[in-house]
């Protein structure tokens, strides 16, 4: 019989890659980027966020409107001033309504949305472990009773 080299355990060849993907989506996410935005990237934000009040679902910064091109302005000077970007929010919500925000704010807390596919996840992850154990155990089981006879 051949010399076998020693294989990795069946945990470490599924957690490696998912390890892995882990590392992959948070170096991709940009979530360790230290450097702030800068005011020009903050009111371009804040821009694309903001629907143009005479267009129909454009963002001021798509549009060409006489109406956009004050919005900019408006968004523009309030940056400079040093308002947050909430209150940048509010102040244009105050003047035009709610309907100018292309996205709803944030109400708080965690969505639905984002827990349900997370909890199902870890279960189907769990399940999957699970199995692997399981039949891992049994394969042990199946050669120790082979190698007794």
């Amino acid at each position: 019989m051949a010399d076998r080299s020693p294989r990795l355990p069946l945990w470490a060849r599924v957690l490696l890659p998912l390890a892995v993907l882990v590392v992959a989506l948070v170096i991709g996410s940009g979530a360790l980027d230290s450097a702030p935005p800068t005011a020009g990237q903050r009111a371009a934000a804040l821009e694309a966020d903001v629907r143009c009040p005479s267009c129909t679902d454009v963002s001021v910064a798509e549009s060409n409107a006489t109406t956009a091109i004050a919005v900019r302005h408006q968004i523009e000077s309030m940056v400079a001033a040093g308002q947050s970007n909430a209150d940048i929010d509010q102040s244009l919500v105050s003047e035009y309504g709610q309907t100018i925000l292309l996205v709803p704010p944030d109400a708080g807390g965690i969505p639905l949305i984002w827990i349900i596919p997370i909890v199902l996840a870890a279960v189907a992850l769990t399940g999957v472990g699970i199995l692997f154990w399981r039949r891992s155990r049994d394969f042990d089981a199946l050669k120790a009773e082979e190698a007794e006879v």
